[in-house]
Order: C-alpha cells, then sequence, then structure tokens
C-alpha cells in the first residue's frame, strides 16, 4: 500500500515482508558455473571496519541464495578486493578483479571517491558496476544517459537526503522558513546547495546562513541571531560532536523547544538526546536504513546477521546484503548471467527491499525510501520510509 502525500510522488511505503528468492525455473541452463561476484571495499586501513560489515552483508546474502539452490542453479562466488578507501588502490583492486578473476560483476565502493575513480574502468570492460553504499551525487550524475551506462547505484545520494528532509518538513510540518548552521566542510556545504535546489518547489526561503568549523564551540552568536530571524527550523548538517553543544546553547538563548533542527548530524543518538533533551525535541533526520526499522524483512536479517557474526549489523552490512539480493533478482530475471541482459533488467526491476520497492531512474540510480526519524518525547520514533525524485542537472 502506498499513500501519497504530494502530486510529487512524495510516498511512504508499507513495510515489505519476507526474504527475497530467486527462481531457477525459467534460467537458462545452458549455462553453467557459478557467478563471480567482486565485491570493492576498504579491507585494510582506517575504513576497515566498514569493509568487514561490507563483506559480510554480501556473504551473508550469497550463503542465503546458494542455499535456496542459487540462481538458476548456479552459485554465487565472491571475490574480495581491497581499496584501502583511497581511489588509487580501488582502480587496481577493480582491475585485478576484471583481468585476473574474470567476475562477471562487481559491487563497490564505500567510499564515493573510490567510486567515481572505478566508474570509468568498469565502463571500459564492460562490467556492470553496482554501488551500494557512496553518497555522491556525481556517481549517477555520470551514470545511465549521463554517460556511464555499466554504473548502477542502490543508494540514496546526498542530494536524497537534502531533499527528503526538506519535503517532510514543509509538507508534515508546515515549515518555510529557515536558517543554516552547518559544517564549514565538502559535505556541510554540499548539503545546503542541495536543500536550496529545492527551495523554490516549496515555496520556502533561507532567513540565515551560517557555517561552523570542526571543533568550534561557541555558537551562542550566531543561535541568538536565528532566534531573532523569524527562522521555523535550523537545517544543520555536520557531525555528531557539535549537535550536543549547539543543543545546549541553544537552550542557553532560549530557542529549544521552539525552532527545531532538521538535516544529519545524529539528532537521534541517546547521548545527543541526553545532552540536551528539550534542544532535540522535533529534531528531524533521514537514513538509509536502521537496524530498528519494524520491516519483517529487515527484522529477519537483524536477528540472522546477529546470529551469525555474534554482532549487530550496520548500514554498510545491510546495503550489501540487500544489494547482493537485488542483484540476483536481475540476473534470475534476465534468465542469463549475459552482462547486457542483466543490465537491460536491472534497468526494468522491481525490487521489495526491507524499506520499500527499489526500481532505477535512467541515471540508473535507484529509487528507494529512505527511513524519516523524529525525535518525540526524548526518544527517535520511526516516521516511515519515504522517497521523493530529485532533477538532474540538464
Amino acid at each position: 500500500m502506498t499513500i501519497e502525500l504530494s502530486r510529487r510522488g512524495f510516498c511512504i511505503g508499507t513495510a515489505l515482508i519476507g526474504l527475497q528468492t530467486v527462481s531457477s525455473s525459467a534460467f537458462a541452463r545452458s549455462e553453467d558455473g557459478t557467478v563471480k561476484l567482486g565485491l570493492v571495499a576498504p579491507m585494510s586501513g582506517p575504513n576497515a571496519r566498514y569493509g568487514a560489515f561490507s563483506l559480510r552483508g554480501a556473504q551473508m546474502a550469497a550463503k542465503e541464495i546458494n542455499g535456496a539452490g542459487g540462481i538458476g542453479g548456479r552459485k554465487i562466488n565472491i571475490l574480495a578486493g581491497d581499496s584501502q578507501g583511497t581511489p588509487v588502490e580501488g582502480v587496481s583492486a577493480t582491475r585485478r578483479l576484471i583481468d585476473q578473476d574474470q567476475v562477471d560483476f562487481i559491487i563497490g565502493d564505500v567510499s564515493s571517491s573510490v567510486t567515481l575513480a572505478m566508474q570509468p574502468v568498469a565502463e571500459d570492460a564492460g562490467v556492470l558496476l553496482l554501488n551500494a553504499a557512496s553518497s555522491n551525487p556525481k556517481i549517477t550524475y555520470k551514470a545511465g544517459v549521463g554517460g556511464f551506462k555499466w554504473t548502477y547505484r542502490n543508494y540514496p545520494t546526498d542530494e536524497n537526503r537534502a531533499l527528503i528532509v526538506l519535503q517532510y518538513a514543509a509538507e508534515k510540518k508546515g515549515f518555510t522558513k529557515y536558517a543554516v548552521l552547518s559544517v564549514d566542510s565538502d559535505y556541510g556545504r554540499a548539503a545546503i546547495e542541495f536543500t536550496k535546489k529545492y527551495l523554490p518547489r516549496f515555496k520556502s526561503q533561507i532567513l540565515t546562513e551560517d557555517y561552523y568549523k570542526e571543533g568550534e564551540v561557541d555558537f551562542r552568536s550566531v543561535l541568538s541571531k536565528i532566534r531573532d530571524s523569524g527562522a521555523q527550523a535550523i537545517i544543520m548538517y555536520g557531525n555528531a560532536d557539535s549537535t550536543p553543544i549547539v543543543g545546549r546553547q541553544m537552550m542557553e538563548v532560549g530557542i529549544a523547544g521552539k525552532i527545531p533542527l532538521i538535516g544529519n548530524a545524529e539528532f537521534n543518538t541517546e547521548k545527543t538526546i541526553k545532552a540536551a533533551p528539550k534542544a532535540l525535541e522535533g529534531a528531524i533526520e533521514a537514513a538509509a536504513w536502521l537496524p530498528a526499522y519494524e520491516s519483517e524483512k529487515s527484522k529477519a536479517f537483524v536477528d540472522k546477521f546477529t546470529a551469525e557474526y555474534r554482532e549487530a549489523p550496520n548500514n554498510h552490512a545491510y546495503v550489501h546484503w540487500e544489494t547482493t539480493h537485488l542483484l540476483a533478482k536481475a540476473i534470475d530475471q534476465a534468465q542469463s548471467i549475459d552482462r547486457e541482459k542483466v543490465r537491460a533488467a536491472l534497468s526494468k526491476i522491481h525490487y521489495a527491499s526491507a524499506v520499500g520497492e527499489v526500481t532505477f531512474d535512467d541515471h540508473n540510480q535507484a529509487r528507494l525510501p529512505m527511513i524519516l526519524l523524529e525525535i518525540e518525547n526524548g526518544k527517535p520514533a520511526i516516521k516511515g520510509a519515504y522517497s521523493a525524485e530529485i532533477d538532474y542537472p540538464k
């Protein structure tokens, strides 16, 4: 069931139940062997933990698929490549998987900079690159009709997040006047530029705009300016360390509980809320997935992953598990591991993920929901899974 929130297609989908299965009856039996799936992720270096979760998620999906008979009788064989979180190593790992291991498909990387470097390599080789965890919009600006036909992404972008947060704030809360208090980084400034792009769609405006340096601790003068500006909400994209400080100082200047925070700066963590509960009340944040999301498929994944690895999954584990199942579904629908046929099947797919239906647009970007959180009575409340159409550059 789908509930329309506006004629622009902003919707909340009900949870979809059951693990994905793939049929073998219609698969082209003239082909045999395995499906070689390369996975590029940081297996070493400072982001190795992300890579470990990514690999575990993909391996668990492969185990489930193989245990159910594979894809048309074929078993998935995952071959890992270590990007070390750097573009140079990511390209080297991609080339090794293609040239030496002769993989059929690749999932990767966690880092947007690595994925951007991998794109031309996959394109030149004609190997499908399915991204599961990078959020830079440029990846799919350049994909599909943007040029790289072999790149697909099954993950929301930073632009998706900014749009969904803004649209929820406008349509569900009635906000049209905003103040900006965002981290002075590529991420923080880009999020605000994406927000500005969609302000006219909701007849909204930014009244004040300020950026803070990482490590900054005094926000009182900016918050006082916001207090007197007439803003209905503060758009904040930043780091978790700054949010409790901002919250406490919101209480000092008298705007806690009056002007809520929206955006993405870990508003929903227990530590942040405890630091300034009144200031965090009503804060709005979007996430790709959360372990607490109550769909049957999501809960089954969390339980199975925790039992398998004796550790709760994080977002990277989930998105790589889900993306491996998505790819398996596309191969099954193509009835072949022929890359062109699988690419065509992926473009047309309707896939039931743990947070809602996934389809792809003409830039090979997944139209998939994000989970909206709002702090209510001192606790994060999941408001549902929401999606919205982005406007690509001409």
